[in-house]
């Protein structure tokens, strides 16, 4: 009797897989069962496994990128779908019960509107801003969900899997540098608000950002852009292999400027990316991945708003301009996947990098040293090891319910000499060393995600376990000393999704995150409340009320523990206290017809200390309003383009709100014309010539010979009106 049971639930399984055309398989297809909702997803190999199917249903393969194909089921076994690429469109996206739709639905802003530069990167997340405040070369100051994230302490960045976040930085914790991406390369932006996945570890508080490169090129190509401020780009992407197995390419950038300031950035950058992949003839697949990025800039620095009311420098002079620095970054990554038995694939992601940085800041002019000035060097030689396997495993039958789940074990070791503070002279003489020391620092970790989907639901149940090992030799010291401490972290998740159709999903997701703090803080504080933990809620809603409309709209929640933070710039340790947030998000996209598409996001945030009396519990430069949207235009008679706005409102820049950081309304352009293997463009950054302040902070600093010190807005102006023209060849 139990067999017979088995067997007619076997019977009513449709299953198969899905290609391209050209036979490589597609994951993540989305297999909807139009007659009962039930649905489902390929696997890595393109394999899948849909539940209680029966003859004459109607099944909808639907991929972004590709053309929607209906299938009307004649027989359940063997079928094989092949998907035709075709132009990009929002009614290639389904609303199931998937725990992180809203990602899929935003990869349309990327695939109409590519980036353009490694600073536009970040930018794609809805709600995501960044400034820069030090010559182009520093990575960006990140704002997400009312947290000045700094350089990214509250958001996990991966490329490919790879973490970004720099952990015991000499700048400051979770320091992330994209500016070793290739904007060329990219080929989808995966994220994710809030610690609700089990795969995403340290520094996923308010979120998560993981860059998925291409695998191959559509064709090879040539670049040269050129513009204001003595701007000049050269890209090549060169396609080396192109077989049904095996696939490679080469993709370079060279990028200078002087930018729009009075002392010239000098800026140089130099990208180089290969990457090889091989597919055997049961879908295992190996990618090896090498890059190198090397950059050096001079910088302005921010200047005190006083020094430009007093006519004494103009907004893009400076006070101290021998600021700048130089970075490099040497990557290699070896990702692994094998096809196993049961619908189950294990995947392993293998990398190492090389990273240097030295950088020189002046933030309070002649405070500290009325003679020589405070300008102070940071700077760090790092090796990074870390490797992560999953084992994933689809479709498993437990009646009506289907069960997924994804078991990880992993670690990461740095290795970090010389990481050192130091007051320096017109970037030349060391007058004083800080800091020093060797900072080793381990994190090893599992997690097991587990999705329940029955009906129209999905339950989501996940765990994380992180251990890290924290180890400072301290250099400045007379006599060997060598401080060590160990502390784990226990991070559970649960997220529900209903969707009643295939255009409408609701989801409530619950979760703990963390992230470390810095190893000279652990060690500094005896181990003690030095992984803080976020808990955050998320209660939201996506629909398409018509097949090319997609409307969102979420409201959260996120406590954030006690810490300690290390400031790289000075030195010391400094408690932050406890901090409550609470905000809603919206965005809509609409594509108008084949060649038109709108999209705009809102997000307003109440950000507050819990710790501190009302009127001085300001959270200082936390966003309260930020909105981003635009138009473009893809394929019209050889046409594309976009027209964008960035909008950020009025922010406390200190607890009691007495310095206000002022907003800005930024609007960027640009316009392509394709005929035949070239196209031409125009890049327009800051179409209005708007004046406004990329970045600002409440400083406290004393000018040469002012007699006292004086608070207030100290701030990096942004870019003016900025015209680049770009030619194109592929080939």
């Amino acid at each position: 009797m139990l067999l017979l049971f088995c067997a007619s639930l076997s019977a009513q399984n449709l299953t198969g897989t899905v290609t391209t055309q050209a036979g490589q398989a597609l994951e993540n297809v989305n297999i909807y069962n139009l007659n009962n909702g039930k649905h489902t997803h390929t696997n890595a190999n393109g394999s899948f496994v849909l539940s209680s199917v029966a003859v004459s249903d109607s099944i909808a393969f639907s991929r972004l990128g590709f053309a929607t194909q209906h299938l009307v089921v004649n027989k359940r076994n063997g079928i094989n779908i092949s998907l035709a690429e075709a132009s990009t469109s929002l009614d290639q996206v389904l609303l199931t019960s998937e725990v992180n739709s809203l990602s899929s639905v935003v990869a349309v802003d990327l695939k109409l509107n590519p980036v353009k530069s490694s600073q536009e990167i970040l930018r794609k997340v809805p709600g995501l801003f960044i400034g820069q405040h030090a010559g182009g070369g520093k990575a960006e100051q990140i704002f997400l969900r009312g947290f000045d994230v700094d350089h990214g302490t509250d958001v996990a960045i991966s490329v490919d899997g790879m973490p970004v976040n720099m952990v015991s930085h000499a700048h400051g914790q979770g320091y992330a540098d994209l500016h070793f991406v290739i904007p060329e390369t990219i080929d989808n932006i995966d994220f994710g608000k809030g610690a609700y996945y089990a795969d995403k570890g340290n520094f996923n508080t308010a979120g998560y950002v993981d860059l998925r490169l291409k695998e191959s090129l559509d064709a090879s190509s040539l670049s040269l852009e050129a513009g204001q401020f003595n701007t000049s780009r050269l890209t090549g992407m060169f396609s080396l292999i192109d077989e049904q197995n095996h696939s490679a390419y080469l993709a370079s950038e060279m990028y200078l400027t002087d930018g729009p300031f009075e002392s010239p950035q000098d800026f140089n950058r130099i990208n180089v990316l290969g990457k090889y992949t091989y597919t055997d003839a049961n879908k295992d697949k190996i990618t090896l991945t090498a890059s190198h990025f090397q950059s050096k800039w001079d910088a302005s620095g921010q200047i005190p708003q006083r020094a430009v009311d007093q006519g004494l420098i103009s907004r893009f002079g400076a006070i101290d301009d021998t600021e700048g620095g130089q970075t490099s970054r040497s990557n290699l990554t070896l990702q692994h996947l094998k096809n196993l038995e049961h619908n189950a694939v294990l995947k392993t992601n293998a990398y190492l990098s090389k990273y240097d940085f030295e950088l020189y800041s002046n933030f309070t002019f002649f405070l500290e040293d009325p003679i020589n000035g405070d300008q102070i060097k940071q700077k760090e030689e790092r090796f990074i090891a870390g490797l992560q396997s999953t084992y994933e495993r689809k479709h498993i039958a437990l009646g009506e319910t289907r069960l997924d789940y994804q078991a990880g074990v992993g670690f990461r070791y740095d290795n970090i000499d010389d990481v050192s503070l130091s007051h320096t002279l017109n970037r030349q003489t060391v007058l004083e060393p800080l800091a020093l020391g060797d900072v080793d620092e381990l994190n090893a970790f599992a997690f097991l995600n587990t999705e329940f989907k029955t009906g129209k639901f999905t339950f989501n149940p996940a765990v994380r376990l992180d251990y890290f090992k924290f180890d400072y030799y301290n250099k400045l010291t007379e006599t060997y000393d060598n401080q060590s401490e160990s502390k784990v972290a226990f991070s559970p998740k649960f997220n529900t999704v209903f969707a009643p159709s295939q255009n409408w999903q609701l989801f409530l997701k619950t979760g703990i995150g963390f992230h470390s703090n810095d190893t000279r803080v652990v060690v500094a504080n005896g181990g003690e409340e030095i992984l803080p933990a976020a808990y955050s809620a998320d209660l939201g809603t996506i629909i398409k009320p018509m097949p090319r409309l997609a409307l969102n709209a979420t409201l959260w929640t996120l406590f954030l523990d006690q810490e300690f933070v290390y400031v790289g710039d000075a030195g010391i340790v400094e408690p932050s206290g406890k901090t409550r947030r609470m905000g809603v998000e919206a965005g809509a996209r609409y594509q108008l017809n084949d060649w038109l598409y709108v999209f705009a996001d809102a997000n307003y945030t109440h950000a507050r200390s819990t710790e501190e009396a009302d009127g001085e519990d300001n959270i200082p430069l936390a966003p309260k309003f930020t909105s981003a949207g635009g138009l473009s235009v893809d394929n019209l008679s050889g046409f594309s383009g976009s027209l964008g706005y960035r909008w950020l409102g009025d922010r406390a820049a200190n607890e009691d709100n007495s310095i206000v950081a002022e907003g800005y309304f930024v609007t960027d352009f640009n316009l392509n014309y394709t005929i035949e293997n070239w196209t031409l463009g125009v890049i327009v950054e800051n179409l209005l010539d708007t004046s406004w302040n990329e970045t600002q902070f409440a400083t406290e600093s004393r000018l040469f010979n002012e007699p006292a010190p004086v608070e207030e807005i100290h701030f990096t102006p942004g870019t003016p009106f900025y015209l680049r023209g770009k030619i194109t060849y592929r080939f």
